[in-house]
């Protein structure tokens, strides 16, 4: 069964003039444009594909990449606002249509929104909704604190950014614990800090407690052998400085530090530390 939304592997049948006619293990067909045809592709091939539904409704193929697919979530820009809705750039020729019925606010030209990819039951077209509550997992989280996680950064609150986690539920990073830039948009790893009594779930891009003390260390020993065995840090040194420089806070330098300490790979003067 070809699915609508999705990438599916099809066997090149015949070549026509429009492009080439895909098929699925069932018999089922599905035209790739000629412009999206690979160089080479050959009937009795096989070929990755995404499959949408052009302006008809007919399924279509394509082997560009979306960036969000049927399930998935995605933080994309409005390139155009029309009777039918907003449509939404997400990498594909044919833009992606926000109804106005699946708009949480009247989304506007060239602002950009965090959005779920769905059917509409009525269509069977591939739309998006800003109404993103209604797709996250809000009761039943199963997660646990210290997990490493995938992350879709969202937009940014007063305190940090919304994230989504897994593409299932919704969790905050907090703008005092950022130690390196973060983009809305951009997809990384994160960790799970805390999930609260009220299931609302706090996120670092680093791993919690003692576990993230290691690749900082390893950093400080770089730099240690970069600058000739020393660096003008210590543990009276402002948090600012050390934040701007190691993009760390000073807690988790001092962590660092002490670690390295105790495994006499360094010591500490009162101008700096020392590689051993």
């Amino acid at each position: 069964m070809i699915e609508i939304g999705k990438y599916n592997t099809l066997k090149a049948a015949r070549q026509i003039a429009h492009g080439m006619v895909l098929l699925d293990a069932e018999g089922d067909d599905v035209l790739l444009p000629k412009k999206f045809v690979p160089e080479g592709l050959a009937p009795g091939d096989e070929v990755e594909v995404f499959v949408y539904t052009d302006s008809e409704d007919w399924p279509v193929a394509t082997t560009q990449r979306p960036k969000a697919i049927l399930g998935q979530f995605a933080y994309l820009t409005v390139k155009d606002v029309t009777t039918f809705g907003a449509f939404l750039d997400w990498g594909l020729d044919k833009d992606l249509l926000a109804p106005f019925s699946e708009q949480a606010h009247k989304m506007e030209r060239g602002k950009s929104y965090l959005v779920y990819l769905l059917l509409d039951e009525q269509t069977d077209r591939l739309i998006a909704s800003s109404k993103i509550n209604r797709y996250l997992e809000l009761e039943n989280i199963q997660l646990k604190e210290g997990e490493e996680v995938n992350l879709l950064i969202g937009p940014p609150t007063d305190i940090g950014f919304i994230a989504i986690i897994n593409h299932r539920y919704r969790g905050l990073l907090y703008k005092n614990e950022l130690f390196r830039p973060v983009q809305s948009g951009a997809q990384c790893k994160g960790f799970v800090k805390t999930i609260r009594p009220d299931k609302k779930i706090d996120l670092s891009l680093r791993k919690p407690g003692y576990a993230h003390v290691e690749p900082n260390a390893e950093r400080i020993l770089q730099l240690l052998e970069q600058n000739n065995g020393f660096l003008n840090l210590h543990d009276k040194s402002s948090p600012a400085e050390i934040t701007a420089r190691l993009q760390m806070s000073k807690k988790t330098f001092k962590k660092a530090i002490g670690a390295l300490y105790k495994q006499r790979l360094i010591r500490i003067e009162e101008d700096g530390i020392y590689l051993v």
